[in-house]
């Protein structure tokens, strides 16, 4: 079962091949049997489970069924969770157990979707590698001495072993479509407001989106379909139509425009990635697309333009972790300023108190016009940069990350060279445009990603570029060497 489509398991779910509950004991099964190797798991919420896929059986029974009941899921643990533990990937976080749902819980809680679990992360989702999480690094399902990418490390490599059909994840600068290049498997993220961001632990506020992951595109396109929406508790939710994302999947690509931008293709990308997407957008070519060179002057600024706003929105996102209120509380603090300064010391790792010092520093009087504001300049530029591009290419086309995944502790002591493993999809997120990874092949035995970045709310055309890209290449069917028992 594990290697069926949503569809295929849909389907048996409808014909009674299999219950519900049978297909959560499979994927219990295999979260039980293969994550030691992987530490994509931070909670396992087996009982729940199992609970909400014998409610899902039920509704079966009286035919109030939606594409995605009784489909397991992997959450990632920066989502609120009644009554579960939402730790964030965090000390700070380790003992918080939500009192509500974000919205993206409850939605799919309302779709019949049987969560299994919570996925390990980044610390408050402040990495490229999985490795700053505070229950120590994820591994990648293709080597286990490589990092599978960060933030969202977690949920990819449970998907690329099949420990769950989907899951979801968030993008901040590429924290869903890096984690899924490096893992060879699909990931998208949506246009930034068609996902609300209610009970998503905030990092960067005018940078955090939501989105899916999954071995395909039809697939993500369900568990998209089922997150998204307009929800009036998130003041940056747009109250928008949503469309039928799985409609238009196949859809011809015929006249299609495809651009490709000359500075996502120059020094530093690693030439087995290169001649896969190449081979990639030959594929399109056949399928009838246009492709087209194109230029995104800007591209060079989006990293330090990033990590200038970034780091100004958690500095002010991550002030409510004082030890008062809720989380991590130091032991017999002397005073007032004595439980603030060690909560906070003992409850962040070191990537998020460089990020909280850098952003303060750039918040601070002085520094302000000179930073963050001159930040917010260049990202208006990027973004018009991209406008211009889509007013002549329909989508654009670029890898999605320079090279595959690396060593585990092979950047951990340079952090403006893990910064540049996002060099490619910061600047989706600085518009606040979709974009998604594909599976696009294999540098030696490790995936490569091709990052197709959407005008505003074109969430269903990049689905349908890479669904039938999907058709023609069965990258995303691979499974990882030792995964491969039931």
């Amino acid at each position: 079962m594990f290697q069926k489509t949503i569809s295929e398991l849909s389907a048996g779910l409808r014909s009674g091949e299999f219950s519900c509950e049978e297909l959560t004991e499979c994927f219990l099964a295999r979260v039980e049997r293969y994550d030691g190797q992987l530490n994509s798991l931070v909670t396992l919420t087996r009982d729940s489970a199992l609970a909400a896929a014998r409610a899902a059986d039920q509704r079966f029974k009286t035919g109030e069924v939606t594409p995605l009941t009784g489909i397991p899921y992997l959450h990632k643990d920066i989502f609120c969770t009644e009554g579960v533990r939402t730790s964030c990937g965090s000390r700070m976080l380790d003992n918080f157990i939500a009192p509500y749902d974000a919205t993206v819980t409850q939605k799919l809680k309302d779709a019949g979707a049987v969560m299994l679990g919570k996925t390990n992360m980044d610390e408050f989702a402040m990495g490229s590698s999985n490795e700053t999480s505070f229950y120590g690094p994820v591994r990648n399902p293709w080597d286990r001495e490589r990092v599978p990418g960060g933030s969202s490390g977690g949920s990819a490599a449970a998907v690329a072993a099949r420990l769950a059909p989907l899951a979801t994840g968030t993008d901040t600068g590429g924290s869903i479509r890096q984690p899924a290049a490096l893992c060879g498997v699909t990931g998208i993220k949506p246009t930034y407001g068609r996902v609300s961001r209610y009970g998503m632990i905030a990092f960067a506020s005018s940078l955090d989106q939501a989105g899916a992951f999954a071995a395909s595109a039809a697939d993500a396109a369900r568990l998209l379909q089922a997150m998204a929406g307009y929800d009036p508790r998130d003041s940056t939710s747009i109250d928008r139509p949503l469309e039928d994302y799985s409609a238009a999947l196949e859809e011809d690509l015929r006249g299609l425009k495809i651009g490709l931008p000359k500075e996502y293709f120059g020094a530093g990308l690693d030439t087995g990635v290169a001649d896969a997407v190449a081979a990639a957008v030959q594929s399109l070519t056949h399928l009838g697309a246009e492709v087209k060179d194109i230029s995104l002057p800007n591209a060079a600024l989006s990293v330090p333009a990033y990590y200038v706003v970034a780091p100004a929105e958690c500095s002010s996102n991550l002030s409510r972790m004082d030890g008062v209120r809720f989380g991590y509380r130091c032991d017999n603090p002397r005073d007032l300023e004595d439980l603030y300064v060690r909560s906070r010391g003992e409850g962040f790792g070191a990537e998020v108190k460089r990020r909280i010092l850098i952003g303060t520093y750039a918040l601070s009087a002085g520094y302000y016009d000179a930073y963050y504001l001159k930040a917010q300049q260049v990202r208006r530029l990027i973004r018009d940069d991209f406008v211009r591009a889509f007013s002549e290419v329909d989508v654009i086309l670029s890898p999605t990350a320079p090279a595959p995944a690396f060593r585990l502790g092979e950047k951990a002591d340079d952090p403006v060279t893990m910064y540049l493993s996002d060099i490619y999809t910061i600047a989706v997120n600085l518009a606040g445009l979709p974009g998604m990874s594909v599976p696009a092949g294999f540098v030696g035995n490790l995936p490569v990603g091709m990052q197709l970045i959407g005008n505003y709310f074109d969430e269903g055309r990049l689905l349908n570029v890479a669904h039938r890209y999907q058709q023609v290449s069965d990258w995303h069917r691979q499974l990882p060497v030792g995964f491969e028992a039931v």
